[in-house]
């Protein structure tokens, strides 16, 4: 959260900490399968699709740099042929699905913030304008809706939800956190501003309906492996997939909303 709010420069590194993140604790998660993913080549197309994404936001590149990840992508075929590996397609369908997955989310954050009016950053700068009101205002519905559901679920929940992928789960903790969370975006519209009041209630009912399939789609990918947690880089709470399940599925439909209405 800080990072985010600190500076457009640490809005960028803190994006792309959690975007590599994710995308190793994928590929190593696909590893223990027995297949193996291009883990350089993926990351390297992440973090320029990142950079250059983050650019055309603050308008310091142009559109037409998206063209580069053109022959990067096709390069990851012709790299394949060199490696003599037993299974060439999974390698090739899980090296892109991991751009997929973590790299394109998060490569719409930046689109988020820059140009945009609303909560400015802690430290003063006037060489762009920026606020990160969307991204942070995104993560505390996040965090509110992960919050009530348990809350609700724990002391109502009866009826589970998804039994197959998350037996905790419960229509009543949904049902809860969907509330609540909506409720939070009416409290914090005036604060962070960006959009109306009412976009931001619509917002927490996008982020609580999204953010569950976010979680449950993780929960579902790990076990198809039989792993209970994504990493170990945060001791007690999983690695960078575990705490960012959410915001890969719910990110996408959050600034899909803002670039329509917003």
């Amino acid at each position: 959260m800080g990072g985010f709010w600190l500076h457009p420069i640490s809005f960028f590194i803190a994006g792309m900490v959690m975007m590599v993140g994710t995308q190793i604790e994928y590929y190593e998660m696909i590893r223990i399968t027995g297949v193996r993913p291009q883990v350089i080549t993926g990351i390297i197309t992440g973090i320029t699709a990142y950079t250059i994404s983050a650019g055309v936001a603050a308008r310091l590149l142009d559109r037409q740099f998206f063209l580069v990840l053109i022959p990067m992508l096709s390069v990851v075929m012709v790299i394949e042929l060199y490696r003599n590996v037993e299974k060439p397609f999974d390698s090739l369908a899980h090296t892109y699905f991991s751009i997929l997955y973590t790299v394109i989310p998060f490569s719409m954050i930046p689109f988020s913030a820059f140009y945009r009016e609303g909560l400015g950053s802690i430290l003063n700068q006037e060489m762009i304008s920026f606020s990160p009101g969307i991204i942070i205002g995104f993560f505390i519905l996040l965090w509110t809706n992960d919050t009530a559901a348990y809350l609700v679920g724990i002391t109502f929940g009866r009826r589970r939800l998804w039994e197959r992928i998350s037996p905790r789960k419960s229509w009543e903790g949904f049902a809860g956190g969907l509330i609540v969370t909506a409720a939070m975006g009416y409290i914090i519209s005036g604060w962070l501003g960006v959009v109306e009041a009412r976009d931001w209630v619509i917002l927490g009912v996008i982020v609580s309906v999204t953010g569950t399939y976010g979680d449950l789609i993780e929960s579902m990918l790990k076990r198809s492996i039989g792993v209970k947690d994504s990493g170990s880089i945060m001791p007690g709470h999983g690695g960078f997939l575990d705490r960012f399940d959410s915001v890969v599925i719910s990110f996408p439909f959050v600034y899909l909303y803002i670039a329509v209405f917003g």
